[in-house]
């Protein structure tokens, strides 16, 4: 058999459209139903969160000291607090505060663990020993006691807070980058593009970069779950975002009190639930993601 007709049979290879291969990447996360179910609980707070100020029949901050610490009711569906605001409320305009210190403090920290994961990955040699001692060395502080220091420090606003959680978490990220970019490094697309002479700066952008989104985008999942978790440790403590602007954390303060916990659990069940929904509802999106985005699946 001559090697054209060898050719011929040979069927040939077609590139799958990139629209199919997110197509079928959604198919995938839609296929993960706790996946859906933690999408669904977030778009659920942030719609609320988003119309709070048509949609909320009272203040978060309005004082009715008539109405002080009532239980649920039709006009205070889930009661007032000590100073007879409205409960409801507060727990909507909190959902503003507390979800966006997580997306916030995720981001500054996916930002600086990708750049200096993909630098140390990349560069190797003497860089990345001081990059990687330097992640090293931070990575031995107790984080929660760091936060705990530096917002104290710096004072507890929630521009500190984003900031502070953001600078503490990065570690994790640089290192998963960087194993990552060892091994994109060596594949054969790079190494052309270093052939032809792309610069280094492409290489990393181009060509990299890419390949290690999907790990940084699950990763952060869990980021914006931990720093939810721990503004509302910090503000639960009184360390984070101070009263009268409410946070989920320093809505459960009043948890302290025996009494709050044993005959006023509208006080502080509602705020702890909407901490647990949406710490959960983020983790199961970034077990959707993982599966979506694997890259040892073949899409197509």
């Amino acid at each position: 058999m001559s090697t054209a007709s060898g050719a011929r049979d040979i069927p040939a290879l077609k590139a799958v459209p990139r629209s199919t291969r997110r197509t079928t990447a959604w198919e995938r996360f839609r296929r993960h139903r706790l996946a859906v179910a933690g999408l669904g609980v977030l778009l659920a707070f942030g719609i609320l969160a988003a119309a709070a100020p048509s949609v909320l029949p009272h203040g978060p901050n309005a004082i009715d000291l008539d109405h002080v610490k009532e239980p649920p009711s039709l006009s205070h569906i889930l009661g007032t607090d000590v100073a007879g605001r409205d409960v409801f409320a507060r727990i909507v305009i909190a959902g503003r505060v507390s979800m966006s210190v997580g997306l916030v403090a995720a981001l500054i920290a996916s930002v600086i663990g990708t750049i200096i994961g993909l630098v140390s990955g990349y560069a190797g040699s003497w860089v990345d020993d001081v990059l990687q001692r330097f992640t090293e060395l931070v990575m031995t502080f107790p984080t929660f006691f760091a936060v705990i220091i530096l917002v104290a420090l710096l004072g507890p606003s929630v521009f500190n807070i984003m900031l502070v959680i953001g600078f503490m978490g990065w570690t994790g990220k640089a290192r998963l980058v960087r194993g990552q970019v060892l091994s994109l490094r060596e594949m054969d697309y790079v190494t052309a593009g270093r052939a032809v002479g792309a610069s280094t700066g492409r290489l990393l952008l181009v060509h990299i970069l890419p390949g290690v989104m999907p790990f940084v985008a699950v990763a952060a999942t869990l980021t914006v779950a931990g720093a939810i978790i721990t503004e509302a440790s910090l503000s639960f403590l009184g360390l984070g975002v101070q009263i009268p602007t409410a946070t989920w954390g320093n809505m459960m303060m009043g948890a302290q009190s025996l009494t709050v916990l044993r005959s006023q659990p509208w006080l502080w069940i509602p705020p702890g639930l909407a901490i647990g929904s949406t710490v959960l509802g983020v983790n199961f999106v970034g077990d959707g993601l993982r599966d979506a985005l694997d890259p040892r699946v073949r899409i197509g």
